[in-house]
């Protein structure tokens, strides 16, 4: 059995968790109940969920696992919008994780497809 720490996925899903605790730490106090717990949350969940994905024993649960990290790439996306938007965070202090995020979309889309064409899902 692969191991998930091995996954591409799960190791690009770890270098944004880093980034994201590292962007939050910018955020106001008053947002530590807020967006700050709200973006660390969705960027521990994307590591977190390939590797529940993976170590589930039926494929199409990998692949549900699999989307969910997905969805939560996009909903940290679009937390790190909203802190752009308030001017809690500036374009280029977020750069590196937005950039990590696409790499990210693009390694899992890729992990759901080789997933999707070992099994017959209908």
């Amino acid at each position: 059995m692969l191991s998930y720490q091995k996954l591409e996925a799960w190791k690009k899903g770890m270098e944004i968790v880093k980034e994201a605790y590292l962007i939050s730490k910018s955020f106001p106090p008053e947002e530590i109940y807020a967006l700050t717990s709200q973006v660390k949350r969705a960027a521990v969940s994307v590591p977190s969920n390939v590797a529940e994905g993976l170590g589930r024993n039926y494929k199409k649960d990998n692949i549900q696992f699999f989307h969910i990290a997905r969805g939560s790439l996009y909903e940290l996306e679009t937390l790190l919008n909203v802190a752009k938007m308030v001017n809690y965070i500036k374009e280029e202090n977020v750069m590196t994780c937005i950039l990590l995020i696409e790499e990210e979309k693009k390694i899992l889309n890729g992990l759901i497809k080789s997933f999707e064409q070992r099994v017959d899902l209908k």
